[in-house]
């Protein structure tokens, strides 16, 4: 019976160690799609800041589609299958398709985030589908902004409009880009929501450079900032657009942090300078893993 009892104090004796976290209880990494292309831009290291940033601040894991050379009329192969968006928690676009017209076609991309796939839309992605007609209308409202045009390249002076929401923690009341390129906001769709605006040298008249949009289903968040990689590549533009992403896909706390599991690797990618090789007009890059 004493060795009985004694047998028992020195199991509840032992040293408690915390059991070890398994990878069922991580949450599973976001995955993205970024579709990349076009003219005008330096896409072929673009992606690499857009990817490898946004990577070291959301716990997010990629796929790219990397098409169409530097031409304005390339149809981006993805959008052509069928249910091409669904197995994305967000689709990212930064392509320069402007010459595009086939409205079918443009109306077939926004249908695909009508039903609930979130989605980023940076810079030239606003300009691309524009020559299209009725179709792009639908594209417009899915951005959640109508833009056709730019202002000289100049650096842009982005001033802050609402502090409160989750997105804008951490941006500075006013911001100077490193480079800049103010596109023209010809128009503010319904459920648009500006966080931040610039005041256009050439048109006299504050531009809305920061959204958040609903369309359907799907949350969207938006910035005209983002044609020179010295403005892609910097704190405060990754910050910005790490937090919209997480805002879409409904990961983003109120003080403007990743909710648990979903924040990055914290690993700083590569100095990209503004040079840099373009895309032969042949290449196409699909569906590359990034982690």
């Amino acid at each position: 019976m004493k060795c009985h009892a004694l047998l028992l104090l020195a199991m509840y004796s032992l040293p408690i160690w915390p059991v070890a976290a398994t990878a069922a209880d991580q949450p599973t990494p976001l995955r993205g799609l970024l579709i990349t292309g076009g003219c005008c831009h330096d896409y072929e290291n673009q992606k690499r800041i857009i990817t490898e940033g946004l990577s070291q601040r959301v716990n997010i894991e990629w796929d790219v589609v990397h098409e169409g050379g530097t031409g304005k009329n390339h149809k981006v192969s993805v959008y052509q299958n069928q249910g091409w968006a669904k197995k994305y928690d967000v689709i990212f676009h930064n392509e320069c398709f402007g010459g595009v017209t086939d409205d079918k076609f443009v109306e077939s991309i926004a249908a695909a985030h009508h039903a609930g796939v979130p989605a980023i839309f940076v810079h030239c992605s606003l300009h691309s589908y524009r020559n299209a007609s009725v179709g792009a209308d639908a594209w417009r409202e899915l951005i959640g902004v109508t833009s056709r045009s730019h202002e000289k390249k100049r650096a842009v002076k982005a001033v802050r409009l609402n502090d409160q929401h989750p997105v804008m923690k951490g941006f500075p009341a006013d911001w100077q880009t490193p480079n800049g390129e103010l596109y023209k906001i010809e128009k503010v769709w319904p459920n648009c929501i500006p966080l931040v605006q610039a005041y256009g040298e050439d048109t006299k008249k504050d531009h809305p450079v920061v959204w958040l949009n609903t369309f359907g289903k799907a949350r969207v968040f938006g910035t005209s900032l983002g044609h020179h990689n010295e403005t892609m590549n910097n704190e405060v533009w990754l910050d910005l657009v790490a937090r919209g992403l997480l805002w879409s896909v409904d990961r983003l706390q109120p003080n403007g942090k990743p909710m648990k599991g979903y924040a990055g690797t914290g690993v700083k990618p590569i100095v990209i300078g503004q040079a840099g090789p373009q895309p032969d007009p042949a290449f196409t890059e699909i569906a590359v893993r990034i982690k």
